[in-house]
C-alpha cells in the first residue's frame, strides 16, 4: 500500500458501500445490535457509508452535513459495554470478510475498527 494513498483511494467507493451494506445485513440479524437501530436500518446505512468514506480517505460529505462526527457523544445514550462492542465487530469483521479488497487494506481497515469500537465502550 502506497502511504500517499488513502484506503479510500486503493478501494473506492463501491467497496465502502459494499462493507456498510453487508454491515447492516449482520446488524439485522443480530438481535443485540438491532436493539441499538431504529426499525428503518437505511438512514443509519448511509450515515455510517458516509462516515466511512470520510474515515477512509474519501468526501467530508459527513461532516459536511452532520458536522464533526463525535462519535462518542453521538453514541452516549446507548449501553455500550465489552459485549455489545463484541457484537458489533464481528458483523464488522463479517462485512469485511465479505469484500474484494487486499488483505494488507483489510487489516489496516480493521484497525480502525477496533480502535473505534474499543473507544465507544461507554459501560462496564
Amino acid at each position: 500500500m502506497n502511504t500517499s494513498q488513502t484506503i479510500y483511494d486503493l478501494i473506492g467507493e463501491k467497496q465502502i458501500r459494499l462493507l456498510t451494506q453487508f454491515f447492516y445485513q449482520e446488524v439485522s440479524k443480530n438481535e443485540d445490535l438491532k436493539r441499538l437501530y431504529p426499525e428503518d436500518l437505511a438512514p443509519a446505512e448511509d450515515r455510517l457509508f458516509l462516515f466511512l468514506l470520510q474515515v477512509f480517505g474519501g468526501p467530508e460529505t459527513y461532516s459536511e452535513q452532520r458536522g464533526h462526527p463525535r462519535l462518542r457523544m453521538r453514541h452516549a445514550n446507548w449501553k455500550i459495554d465489552a459485549s455489545m462492542r463484541d457484537h458489533w465487530m464481528n458483523a464488522m469483521i463479517t462485512a469485511l470478510d465479505q469484500i474484494q479488497v487486499d488483505q494488507n487494506i483489510k487489516e489496516a481497515m480493521l484497525s480502525y475498527f477496533v480502535k473505534a469500537a474499543n473507544h465507544m465502550i461507554n459501560h462496564a
